[in-house]
Order: C-alpha cells, then structure tokens, then sequence
C-alpha cells in the first residue's frame, strides 16, 4: 500500500497535497502511441490483454503528444527521424518522461559501428529518464521500465522544492566510430580500404549460380 498503509481509521485518510497529486500521475501515465521499429511489436505486447499495462493506469495511448506525459522510444531512431522525436517531445506538457527500449535505442545496438544513419543512443536528442535493454526486451522488461518511472514520479518535490531543472542534451559529432580496420590517419589510405571492404561484402552477397 505504501503511503496509504496504515492511515486508515475510521474512513479517514491523512495525507499530503504533495502525495496525492504525486499518486494522481503515477497511477495515471499516458504514454504517447510513439513505434519507430520491431521494439514496438514488443510495446503493443504489453498493451495486449497478457500483460495488460492498463493495470498500471498507463492504458490510454494518446495519439497526440500534447495529452501524453510518457515517451516510449520503441526502436532504431535515424538522422531523419532525430528531429521529429525532439519536436514530440518539445510538444509534451510538463513532468514528462522518456523510455529509451531497446538496444537500438539505448546506443545504436548492431548499427553502432557501421550504421552511419542511425543515432548512437537517443539520449543524444532527447533526456533519457530509464533504459530497457535488449534486442527485443520483454514486455516484462517495459513493464519493469514503467515502474521505475512510477518511482521516480513518487519522488517528485514540486510543491516544496520547486520545478524541475532543464536537463541539458549532449550534443553528438556528427561523424561514425570506424573500427580499427576500416580507419586509417591518411583519408586516401582509409577511402581504399572501406571500398575494399565494401567490394568485398558485396561480392560476399552475391547469390551463387546453380
């Protein structure tokens, strides 16, 4: 029960203004229907009737950003897509949250080394409050995810100790972590050798004849 234990006498229930509006949000999450890639088959698991995250009050998902207080990141955010996902968020009302799910998501995953249009983790565009790890992650993994946010809104001191400050963002280079054997410090020597590399894969792909 938490706060609620044990404050029970008579029908009547002592508490602060700060805890009930606290209590109010953490049982009342409205994630945003936010799905970039296959973590999202995962997202819409847990919305299903097996795991049920309406049991958590985080059921309704809005299809607007200005009625949603909970981003969940659900997949492989490309260049492209970095700007939208921060217009979104910039467009969610305050206390607003973000789940990063999925390895993808957390800092590129597979794509880190050669995926030169993916972002190496989102929290290089928007403020990352938990990370869901795996490739996929378990709809109990989210769930998981979603209780630690319900933690951290239990904590929240608006009344007392004011709001929130802003959270700055990293800003990333722009430029792709080659690894050792594609790199090298003259650009010419480093361009051959990626087209090698390339040459090679590609005649790798090439389908054998019967």
């Amino acid at each position: 029960m938490g706060w609620l234990e044990g404050r029970f006498e008579e029908s009547v229930m002592v508490t602060t203004l700060e805890q009930g509006i606290a209590w109010a949000r953490e049982s009342s999450m409205w994630p945003m229907t936010f799905g970039l890639a296959c973590c999202a088959i995962e997202m819409m698991a847990v919305g299903a009737s097996r795991y049920d995250i309406d049991r958590f009050g985080a059921g309704a998902f809005r299809a607007t950003p200005r009625q949603a207080d909970l981003m969940i990141v659900a997949g492989t955010v490309n260049m492209k897509m970095a700007s939208r996902v921060r217009r979104l968020y910039n467009q969610m009302p305050d206390p607003k949250f973000v789940i990063a799910m999925g390895a993808c998501t957390c800092g590129g995953g597979p794509y880190y080394k050669y995926g030169y249009n993916v972002v190496k983790g989102v929290d290089l565009v928007v403020p990352v409050d938990v990370y869901v790890p795996g490739c996929p992650p378990r709809p109990e993994a989210l769930l998981e995810g979603l209780m630690r946010i319900q933690d951290k809104v239990r904590g929240m001191k608006y009344l007392t100790k004011g709001q929130v400050v802003e959270v700055p963002i990293p800003s990333r280079t722009g430029y792709v972590q080659l690894p050792p054997e594609l790199d090298d410090p003259d650009p010419v020597r480093a361009l051959e050798k990626q087209l090698a590399f390339a040459k090679k894969q590609k005649e790798l792909a090439t389908p054998a004849k019967a």
